[in-house]
């Protein structure tokens, strides 16, 4: 029976994930296939005009990378999340290389939303977290441009409320 206490002790120390807006691996994967698919195109017609027709073909090694970043866009995408713990924020990402960062809410300085022109065009916001330490800076890109707000206003209350106490 007390095996059974422990596991429920483990469950409620588990952080509850969350995982990443769908439309930033929609964003990356579009722009994979524009940029590499214009560089097999200049690539495959400035080979065919300027050494002949059989060099052309090496234009497909850009489509072979695109198949493959597909794939691998997808991977990293999946690897990417972050969970809001009681004293800190976990974010989790690397597919290789697992990295997870912690960042104590009393250490925040800065709580920035920030969107460029093509996250726009998806629907997308960047979270980004400065503490004071450059090290320790952490950002949570691809989400809900009202999800990446409630985050900044959540993490920024946290720190207010942690930093008081210090």
């Amino acid at each position: 029976m007390e095996t059974g206490s422990r596991d429920d002790l483990r469950a409620a120390d588990e952080p509850v994930w969350t995982g990443l807006h769908p439309g930033l691996l929609r964003m990356r994967r579009r722009l994979a296939v524009v940029w590499l698919g214009l560089l097999a195109l200049v690539l495959g017609l400035l080979l065919g005009v300027l050494a002949g027709p059989a060099w052309a073909a090496f234009a497909l090694l850009p489509l072979a990378l695109m198949a493959w970043s597909w794939v691998l866009l997808g991977r990293n995408w999946r690897s990417w999340r972050y969970a809001e713990r009681a004293d800190d924020l976990l974010i989790s990402r690397g597919v290789l290389w697992r990295e997870e960062t912690v960042v104590p809410y009393g250490r925040m300085q800065l709580v920035e939303v920030t969107s460029g022109p093509v996250e726009r065009r998806f629907g997308l916001a960047t979270v980004q977290l400065h503490t004071a330490a450059a090290a320790t800076d952490a950002t949570v890109p691809g989400l809900d441009p009202a999800e990446a707000e409630r985050l900044r206003d959540r993490l920024t209350e946290l720190g207010e409320a942690r930093s008081a106490g210090l």
